[in-house]
């Protein structure tokens, strides 16, 4: 017979793991194992698995985290948490289940919704990410909420970048001349540390909006926002940032946006806010943000370029390491200084 569930032996401990009492009864899921997981998807600190409620007939996402960019002791929690305060919005994953203990095995697990969709387009879809991240930039934030909240966010970017690259400077697997590149961009980029006055509006803000990230349905039916690994308390500038600099768009695609494309969807996105919080001056902040947004990219994609080379890690995505190596191509970084530069 068959192993329907061979997929689970992919992470250890996992297929013990949902036979057990705790995470069965939590669910509502008969006693005995009836679904089958089937493997979703995997990043570079989590792998996903989807199936469907034996009873209710739901499809469900089991998230399994193998590590934080954080550096939290407890991510997939504090991933599960962001999502509750989001769930107003519509846009986001319902989180039905978290279990950060590690009694039963060593790793996070949460279960959510399963959303449907499609990875964004850049070209043809540009603007549908506008409505979306305007719904989710509304949601007001509880007084107790545990989101991380920088004092100086783009000084807190610049620090993150400023320990990220260490691994690279300091391996002898990195190239001499793209450390030199990479501490002259990082070193004009500092110029911005300060550049900011404090934020007018702060929301949940997402930090990683990469086009895989949307999930778009058409036809007048509604959008979504998945993957909430590094939620903050911020603007909705960083956002903004994040999902236009080149350094995103390029990540699954080939596609860098041009100043008119990006000034058109600052615009889409101001529409959609409609008056619901402050957006005076989004432009110039976003431009702040855009840039300080590239050197995390690289720095980032320095680190991880000298980790995915180390043995014994259990998290291997052959796309992600292809466009490790173009990040860190002199080229790449060329292209990344002149926009620093415009």
């Amino acid at each position: 017979m068959t192993d329907r569930n061979k997929d689970l032996d992919m992470t250890e401990g996992l297929r013990g793991y949902v036979e057990t009492e705790g995470y069965r009864r939590a669910l509502g899921l008969p006693a005995e194992v009836q679904e089958e997981y089937t493997l979703l998807a995997q990043g570079e600190y989590n792998r996903n698995y989807v199936f469907t409620h034996p009873v209710t007939g739901e499809r469900l996402v089991l998230r399994i985290n193998f590590g934080s960019q954080m550096h939290l002791d407890h991510q997939i929690e504090y991933e599960y948490d962001a999502l509750k305060i989001l769930e107003g919005s519509g846009r986001t994953p319902r989180p039905l289940y978290v279990d950060d203990s590690r009694v039963h095995m060593p790793n996070g697990i949460m279960v959510m919704e399963y959303l449907p969709g499609h990875a964004l387009d850049y070209e043809t879809e540009l603007f549908r990410a506008a409505a979306c991240l305007a719904d989710i930039h509304s949601v007001p934030l509880p007084a107790d909420h545990h989101l991380i909240t920088p004092e100086n966010p783009v000084r807190a970017i610049l620090e993150e970048c400023e320990q990220m690259v260490r691994t690279y400077m300091d391996s002898p697997l990195g190239e001499p001349a793209k450390k030199d590149m990479i501490r002259r961009l990082l070193d004009l980029v500092w110029r911005e540390a300060d550049s900011l006055s404090p934020a007018s509006y702060q929301c949940c803000i997402n930090t990683e909006l990469n086009s895989t990230n949307f999930l778009i349905n058409g036809d007048g039916r509604k959008d979504y926002l998945i993957d909430w690994e590094k939620p903050l308390c911020g603007e909705p500038a960083q956002d903004l940032g994040h999902f236009l600099a080149p350094t995103t768009t390029f990540w699954k695609t080939d596609v860098i946006l041009d100043e008119t494309q990006m000034r058109a969807f600052v615009q889409k996105y101001t529409e959609a806010v409609n008056g619901r919080f402050d957006v005076d001056g989004l432009w110039e902040r976003v431009s702040v943000y855009m840039t300080v947004t590239c050197l995390r990219g690289i720095t980032w994609c320095a680190m991880a370029w000298v980790e995915y080379q180390q043995p014994g890690r259990e998290l291997v995505n052959e796309s992600t390491w292809r466009k490790l190596e173009a990040y860190l191509e002199e080229g790449f970084l060329e292209k990344i200084r002149k926009f620093i530069e415009r």
